[in-house]
């Protein structure tokens, strides 16, 4: 997990189901539409985020995520990602 994936995991968590184009509007977000499609590609893989079902190419976070932020699960729990 780097910074990058809390900040991303803080703006689904708030803002809703978002696309890497979306989130990259953000402010607190400096890094481009790849990057942060890559990202997103590893919390999924680690299971923080699902594909959401309302269009392609958009992220939620999921119960997993939400734990991670608050607090209740450490990283070093969640599954390596591929």
């Amino acid at each position: 997990m780097v910074l990058l994936d809390d900040r991303i995991l803080e703006i689904l968590a708030v803002e809703g189901p978002q696309s890497p184009t979306r989130i990259v509007r953000d402010e607190r977000i400096q890094y481009g539409r790849k990057h942060v499609n890559r990202r997103l590609l590893k919390l999924a893989e680690a299971g923080l985020v699902d594909k959401d079902r309302i269009g392609r190419g958009v992220y939620a976070i999921n119960d997993v995520g939400r734990e991670y932020l608050e607090g209740e699960l450490d990283a070093r729990e969640l599954p390596a990602p591929e």
